[in-house]
């Protein structure tokens, strides 16, 4: 059939936009625009004839987090003009070796059925490739919840027209056809009122990299006005990742256990290992594609900005109500203040506040606003994170029952008799850094006996630095020392199995600890922190349950971070009340800030996804006398205002 460039063109034009194509369910699955790509472990007849194996492939491909486990089914009697016979020398030879290859691997369909039983016991959703009617009627009786259209049969029309009655999703190769028979094969199964998606293939094994054409998805989405897949057979799985970058919504590649097994398609199969990793990339850049919205400054970038990015400042002093002049004004790093391309909304301002040279300008500079500093009103203790340049400014401005120092490996070498030059009437909390020169980061479960060496040794030195601070605050009978005790990996989070060990390590760590006259409490960590300027994967104190059981167990109190559990709630799919309730018994001290996904920490307060109202009922019943401060993140920057503004917010739920 050839089909005239005009009717192809009305064609393309009568296709909807892509982003309107609707969503298709396959089992548990929903695939769609907006949802995961649909990740099928191609088994085939890798199983070689032996349900023992294919079992074993259900278990790699439910490993690999594969969402589906595809088959294929023959009726050998009635597929083959020669109903199947191997020894038929008619045949030529490439005939000849795939029905040797058929007859000797192929399952019965009770041997199939058994397998995908297996499937729905292991969680993952089989699939099927029927060859034939009598396939077809077989896997009917059985009960699918899909089919996959091999290319070989796109120009089966009576396949196809069999596979469209069942009102079953189709998810349909197109290898092996010209972009008439597509079309021709789109149009019956239009007709028919189908559902599938069409999958761009190249049925060559293993296929040349210049033959996959993986732009071809695009028009082919256009084609089908359908979400569109790639089911491959080339080398190695970067294609198929480069398809999900494309929009492709259904990846299928091969699985093998040995590609040195007879057979075809071992030869264009992955490794179990393979094709884990190839999940787990896809993933990554699923992840990274984001939602093609308006560009936004991510939180890691707020947090690198304000070290890496410029500021303006005053290169001079000046006093309030004095007309800000252009020579006055000048670009340094950090970026804390107000960014370099706001300068010229300064000039001509008068000046809000008295300034000396080096002072950063801020957006209330050009937007004023009021400073809501003053004494507040809360029914349980509260502080002030500061550090020893700014709490006298800080403290004096409200009322705090304590003050929380967040060290910096630099103030451990300051004597604290060259801070304080008077007793002060508060409480006293010590934050420990968490980064240490060499780029050391605390982990008292690190595999390395020398790196967990030096995080005890450096948590010692906080211990002894606190201890000398406890003469300034009298108040302060046991000081408290928040601490984040580690637990993390550069790459992937850890298998829960493995916890456990670096549990293990952590407390043995602490067993080593001098602490006499301190209070160690250990902080909640989010699933994704931020160090170093990037992030990493935290594994410990992340989960209620492992995290409770720990302060059982060692008998240490807890420092519950609302932001870092909140997004650790967010990454699991479940409610910040979980983590209050089961982690209750054991929390003393609470760090209240706003979270936003899954990494978005130390969000102003009301700004972010925790459920205040909520939160602030919950912990008047299970922890009324556990202290906090506002920890939002650069809220001590023009004199506290992220920390006044927070306060006054608390201030109406506590």
């Amino acid at each position: 059939m050839v089909i005239a460039a005009d009717t192809l063109e009305s064609h393309l034009r009568t296709s909807l936009p892509r982003s309107r194509y609707a969503d298709i369910s396959i089992g548990p699955h929903v695939v769609g625009t907006h949802t995961p790509a649909l990740i099928v472990a191609e088994i085939g007849i890798n199983h070689n004839g032996s349900i023992t194996m294919a079992k074993q492939l259900v278990d790699e491909a439910h490993e690999a987090q594969a969402d589906c486990a595809k088959f294929q089914m023959r009726d050998l009697d009635s597929l083959y003009r020669n109903h199947g016979d191997a020894d038929d020398c008619r045949e030529d030879l490439g005939s000849q070796y795939v029905l040797d290859l058929l007859n000797r691997f192929s399952l019965t369909d009770a041997g199939l059925f058994e397998v995908f039983d297996y499937c729905k016991e292991r969680g993952i959703t089989p699939l099927c490739t029927p060859w034939d009617l009598a396939s077809l009627k077989a896997l009917e009786s059985y009960g699918m919840p899909a089919y996959k259209v091999a290319s070989a049969d796109l120009t089966n029309h009576q396949l196809l027209k069999a596979l469209a009655a069942t009102k079953r999703p189709l998810l349909v190769s197109t290898g092996m056809s010209s972009e008439a028979e597509i079309i021709e094969s789109v149009d019956l199964l239009q007709s028919m009122g189908a559902t599938f998606v069409l999958l761009h293939c190249n049925s060559t094994y293993p296929a040349p990299f210049k033959d996959v054409q993986l732009t071809y998805l695009d028009r082919l989405g256009d084609i089908g006005q359908c979400l569109t897949g790639y089911s491959g057979h080339e080398r190695g799985y970067h294609v198929a990742i480069a398809a999900v970058a494309r929009g492709a919504k259904v990846i299928e590649k091969h699985l093998s256990l040995d590609r040195s097994l007879e057979g075809n398609d071992h030869k264009v199969s992955l490794l179990p290992h393979e094709f884990g990793e190839m999940v787990t990339a896809i993933r990554q850049v699923e992840e990274a594609l984001g939602d093609g919205g308006e560009r936004q400054v991510s939180q890691g970038e707020r947090m690198n900005r304000s070290v890496l990015a410029k500021s303006v400042v005053i290169n001079q002093a000046a006093d309030k109500g004095d007309v800000i002049r252009e020579e006055m004004l000048e670009v340094k790093s950090p970026g804390q203040g107000l960014q370099p391309n706001r300068m010229r909304d300064l000039v001509g301002r008068r000046l809000e506040r008295d300034m000396s040279p080096g002072d950063l300008f801020y957006s209330t500079d050009v937007e004023p606003a009021p400073l809501m500093r003053r004494n507040f009103s809360f029914r349980r203790p509260w502080g002030l994170p500061v550090r020893y340049h700014d709490f006298r400014s800080l403290s004096r401005f409200a009322n705090p029952d304590f003050l929380e120092f967040h060290m910096s490996v630099k103030d451990l070498d300051v004597a604290p008799d060259q801070i304080f030059d008077r007793q002060l009437d508060v409480d006293l909390v010590v934050h420990s850094p968490d980064l240490f020169t060499g780029d050391h980061i605390l982990d008292f479960a690190a595999s390395s006996p020398s790196y967990r060496s030096r995080s005890i040794q450096e948590l010692q030195r906080v211990i002894y630095l606190t201890r000398s601070l406890q003469k300034w605050f009298p108040r302060s009978e046991k000081p408290r020392i928040i601490v984040s005790l580690g637990g993390f990996t550069n790459d992937a989070p850890l298998v829960i199995s493995k916890r456990q060990e670096l549990y293990d390590r952590v407390s043995d760590s602490l067993s080593q600890l001098d602490c006499t006259g301190v209070e160690l409490l250990a902080q909640t960590l989010p699933p994704f922190p931020w160090y170093r300027g990037g992030q990493l994967f935290c594994n410990l104190f992340v989960d209620p349950e492992d995290t409770a059981q720990f302060a059982i167990e060692t008998d240490i109190g807890l420092c519950l971070d609302v932001a870092h559990s909140q997004l650790a709630a967010n990454h699991r799919g479940r409610r910040l009340a979980e983590w209050v309730d089961i982690l209750a018994p054991s929390i003393s001290h609470l760090h209240l800030v706003d979270a936003t996904g899954v990494d978005g920490e130390g969000i102003q307060i009301g700004e972010g996804d925790v459920d205040w109202p909520y939160l602030a009922h919950q912990l008047d019943v299970s922890l009324p006398h556990a202290s906090f401060i506002p920890e939002i993140w650069q809220g001590h920057v023009n004199d506290g205002q992220g920390f006044w503004i927070g306060l006054e917010r608390l201030e109406r739920w506590f």
